[in-house]
């Protein structure tokens, strides 16, 4: 699975390095570094949505305090879809 975090002038404003912080924290907490490849992009031309995160293909608004819910409902769940 891939993770890609806008961190773009606007994301940036908006917390975007919280984000990959708290991100790499639990991707290691969960030992999933073997799973998600977890990196940065300049602007994903969705500045209007907050922090742009984009799951494989999926965009995703994320907040600095809504990355716990994010990685819990969404990324771990999709880990099970993908079966790994």
């Amino acid at each position: 699975m891939n993770i890609t975090v806008c961190v773009g002038s606007s994301c940036h404003l908006k917390g975007s390095r919280e984000i990959v912080e708290q991100l790499q924290v639990l991707i290691a907490k969960e030992d999933l570094s073997k799973k998600i490849s977890l990196s940065g992009s300049f602007c994903m031309k969705n500045c209007i949505r907050g922090v742009c995160v984009r799951v494989d293909d999926e965009l995703y608004s994320v907040a600095p305090g809504s990355v716990d819910d994010f990685f819990n409902n969404t990324v771990k769940e999709k880990l099970l879809e993908y079966d790994y």
